[in-house]
């Protein structure tokens, strides 16, 4: 069996951020959403993993990963030159897949449930065809939904203005080589893609055997900034991430609860209540880190107060006079006090990005 990871998405809803950094490697508690979903591939025992990427993002997701050989795995990297839809991802990766049984996983998403059952099952039930992870929501127009009869998917529906089901299709899939088949009989959409969801009603309608397999735990298609900060707080308070201390706390500091400390950072007269992760060559001082708050390598943070918030890598925060809470903010950026006179905001933000001040 192979897995194929699809992330040749823009991540329009992220941006600003998405304009320089792929929404798949952007870090929850540290590290890149992808890697969950590397690890979870590598401990259902696949090993040949496919990564569909645009034109735009193929340079950072071979930095980011490599050949693969960090996570034990053999990574080959797809090119799908145009966001024609998740059928034509899988159509263009037929030459990886060859004639194989597939996990296809949306990159975006996380996915705490064990998935080994549901590769296991699907291994060991030849009959089946393809086996989708489905799990109930409360917003269900928002996801593809999936009709399920005595454990088999007896319809599938894109984005239904009247759901049949709660079921929302998940993003993990399991085919075998007759997904060709379904692409290769369907139609664009009136999105002008070609639709998994097609590709898998044309198998249901030809009379194979598709499975819907329900979890009930956590999930989160980590689309827009409120998901990832969700998502961060989840993997924090999980323990994903360990106690451990590798850079230098002062006496005058004050550490609570699960915390970690990356290489060479220096915690000096501030209090950090976990669950947090602090990355490498990191500079705290004077300041309070509040729960599930994660500060990736090189961030300097003196006098301010943070919470509940993602800070990636070489950001610079220095005497903010309110809390920053439940944000997200993007490599390279300095927010300081200034001290200069006409009071006023001077702000330089990118195309899409928001700011809330607090009266």
């Amino acid at each position: 069996m192979k897995a194929l990871i699809l992330c040749a998405g823009k991540g329009t809803r992220l941006r600003p951020l998405t304009f320089t950094i792929a929404k798949h490697l952007i870090p929850i508690a540290n590290k890149p959403v992808i890697y969950y979903s590397l690890e979870k591939i590598k401990n259902a025992g696949i090993e040949n993993v496919g990564i569909v990427v645009n034109p735009e993002n193929f340079n950072d997701f071979k930095t980011a990963i490599g050949n693969g050989n960090k996570f034990g795995l053999k990574v080959e990297y797809i090119i799908q030159e145009e966001p024609k839809g998740l059928a034509h991802a899988v159509w263009i990766a037929r030459d990886f897949i060859k004639d194989d049984d597939f996990l296809m996983y949306l990159g975006d998403n996380l996915i705490l449930d064990d998935i080994n059952p549901f590769v296991e099952e699907f291994k060991n039930n030849k009959e089946l065809q393809a086996s989708i992870l489905l799990s109930p929501v409360k917003d269900p127009s928002r996801f593809g939904i999936a009709v399920v009869k005595n454990g088999e998917i007896i319809q599938v529906i894109e984005k239904p203005k009247e759901p049949p089901s709660n079921l929302a299709i998940i993003g993990l899939y399991l085919f075998r080589k007759t997904i060709f088949d379904g692409i290769k009989n369907i139609k664009p959409s009136w999105r002008g893609e070609l639709e998994i969801t097609d590709a898998i009603g044309y198998l249901i309608n030809e009379k194979f055997k598709v499975k819907g397999h329900i979890i009930y735990g956590w999930w989160k298609d980590t689309g827009k900034p409120e998901d990832l900060i969700e998502a961060n707080r989840k993997i924090l308070d999980d323990n994903y991430i360990k106690a451990e201390i590798k850079g230098v706390i002062d006496p005058s500091s004050d550490l609570q609860g699960r915390v970690f400390i990356g290489e060479n950072s220096e915690i000096i007269n501030s209090t950090i209540r976990g669950p947090a992760v602090i990355g490498d060559n990191c500079i705290i001082k004077d300041s309070y880190i509040g729960p599930y708050s994660s500060l990736g390598n090189n961030v300097i943070v003196e006098n301010c107060e943070i919470q509940n918030s993602i800070i990636m890598d070489n950001v610079k925060l220095l005497n903010l006079p309110y809390p920053i809470d439940s944000s997200l903010i993007g490599k390279n950026v300095q927010i300081v006090e200034s001290q200069k006179k006409p009071k006023a905001l001077r702000l330089v933000i990118g195309d899409m990005g928001k700011v809330e001040i607090v009266r």
